[in-house]
C-alpha cells in the first residue's frame, strides 16, 4: 500500500525525512489491525518527495502544504471511521516532523482506493479476498 508524502524543502525536519513513512506506515498497520503480520506490514511502501518550495501550490498560490497519499484496495479502511482515523493520525505525524509555525491546515491527507483486482505486487492481481486469504494466513 504506497504513501507519499510530498513536501516543500524546508518544512519537514531531517529527522521527519527520515522517519515520516516508517511512522505513517506503522500508523496505517494499527489502524487496519495489521500490526504484526507480517504480510500486512510487507506490503506498505511509499516514498517521500521533497520539492523546491516554489513547486508546491494550494489554492492557486504558493503555500507550503505537505500531502499524504495513501492508496490502498478497496478492502483497506473500509469505513469512515477507519479512514478518519488514518486521516487523525497521519496529520499528527507530520505535524510531529514539521518545522515549527507550519499549519495543521496546510497538511493535507487523502485516500485512494483500487477496484477488486487492480492491486498487484509481483505481477500478481490481487482481489479483496486475495488479500484477506494472505494476511489471514500470515497470522497463523
Amino acid at each position: 500500500m504506497p504513501i507519499t508524502v510530498t513536501a516543500p524543502r524546508g518544512i519537514l525536519t531531517a529527522r521527519g525525512e527520515r522517519e515520516i513513512l516508517p511512522a505513517l506506515s506503522a500508523a496505517l498497520a494499527e489502524v487496519s489491525g495489521g500490526t504484526g503480520n507480517d504480510f500486512f506490514t510487507g506490503i506498505i511502501g511509499g516514498t517521500v518527495h521533497v520539492l523546491s518550495p516554489q513547486d508546491v501550490y494550494a489554492g492557486g498560490v504558493n503555500r507550503p502544504v505537505v500531502m499524504v497519499e495513501l492508496k490502498l484496495p478497496n478492502i483497506g479502511l473500509p469505513d469512515p471511521a477507519a479512514r478518519a482515523a488514518f486521516i487523525t493520525a497521519a496529520t499528527e505525524i507530520v505535524a510531529g516532523f514539521t518545522t515549527e509555525g507550519h499549519r495543521r491546515e496546510d497538511i493535507w491527507v487523502n485516500i485512494l482506493n483500487a477496484p477488486d483486482g487492480a492491486w498487484g505486487i509481483g505481477g500478481r492481481a490481487y482481489t479483496g479476498a486475495d488479500l484477506i486469504a494472505a494476511v489471514t494466513a500470515a497470522a497463523h
